[in-house]
């Protein structure tokens, strides 16, 4: 079993990241259909926000990965407010290009010298947690412990909002039809704003774990989350969250094993196109949501 646990702890570390970021990209998915691939920039403000707080006070890691959480909820914010909500009805090919545009710009922002700039800057920050050893079967550092944590603790908080609250009731009924939930009295500008808080958050989370993670942030950081995460949207069912869930852990099964026994055939970064292409011919509408038609 000890050949395996370096295997298990990557599987469930890389699972953990992939389930941040696209739980927040399926709710935005489930109410405004939108593929929200700004989403990646938030991700990547996040660590930027993250690294910033930690270097310019004595604050430590966690405080400064609580205002990369708050800035990034912040800014999904202002994404729906100054772009979506007024392309929500045009052809579902105009909110694509508006979100991409926005990706892009926020990566020319990150890349000016005086945000991040055009280089990788060093995060060296401690995770003031313990080491996790399962019964020898394999460990996690302090690091890929808080990630593990934090997709568990995100995870099971918007199960509980969606199916225990009457925010989620009003998501919900938002998804299947907005004018009925309107003519219902659902607040649609607080409700959508609410949603886009909760997921760009967990993507700003997510953000900077991963910087932490590998000691860096770089203005172009989120540009391999964007097709990963839409792997695991499409995989797990547009707008399914559960699903988004199931199929981050089993994209990053996927990636591990594959990299790791046959890495020399099938580079890791590649093998997430190669999963999407196979879901689009045949499964087009995931595990348990619907379908890009």
């Amino acid at each position: 079993m000890s050949g395996l646990g370096p295997t298990i702890a990557n599987i469930l570390v890389t699972g953990s990241v992939y389930t941040l970021i696209a739980i927040g990209l399926t709710m935005v998915y489930g109410m405004l259909r939108i593929l929200h691939i700004a989403h990646a920039g938030v991700y990547a403000v996040g660590a930027m926000v993250g690294l910033f707080v930690f270097n310019a006070f004595p604050v430590g890691f966690w405080p400064a990965a609580l205002a990369a959480v708050v800035a990034s909820g912040l800014l999904g914010v202002l994404i729906y407010h100054l772009a979506y909500r007024w392309v929500l009805s045009a052809p579902r090919g105009t909110p694509l290009i508006v979100s991409i545009g926005i990706f892009i710009a926020l990566q020319a922002l990150m890349e000016q010298p005086f945000l991040v700039g055009p280089t990788t800057q060093s995060f060296d920050a401690g995770v003031d947690l313990p080491a996790f050893d399962a019964g020898g079967a394999f460990q996690l550092t302090p690091v890929q412990l808080a990630i593990v944590l934090a997709a568990s603790t995100c995870g099971l908080a918007v199960w509980y909002v969606l199916n225990r609250t009457v925010l989620g009731l009003s998501w919900r009924a938002l998804s299947e039809d907005q004018n009925m939930a309107r003519s219902l009295g659902v607040s649609t500008g607080r409700a959508v704003s609410l949603n886009m808080f909760l997921g760009s958050a967990m993507a700003g989370l997510a953000g900077v774990l991963i910087a932490v993670y590998q000691n860096g942030v770089n203005a172009h950081m989120g540009e391999v989350v964007a097709y990963k995460a839409f792997v695991v949207v499409v995989l797990g069912g547009l707008g399914s969250v559960g699903g988004a869930a199931v199929a981050a852990f089993i994209l990053a099964a996927v990636e591990i094993l594959i990299s790791t026994y046959l890495g020399s055939l099938f580079p890791r970064d590649a093998i997430g196109f190669a999963v999407l292409i196979l879901i689009l011919l045949f499964m087009p509408r995931g595990l348990l949501g619907k379908s890009l038609d």
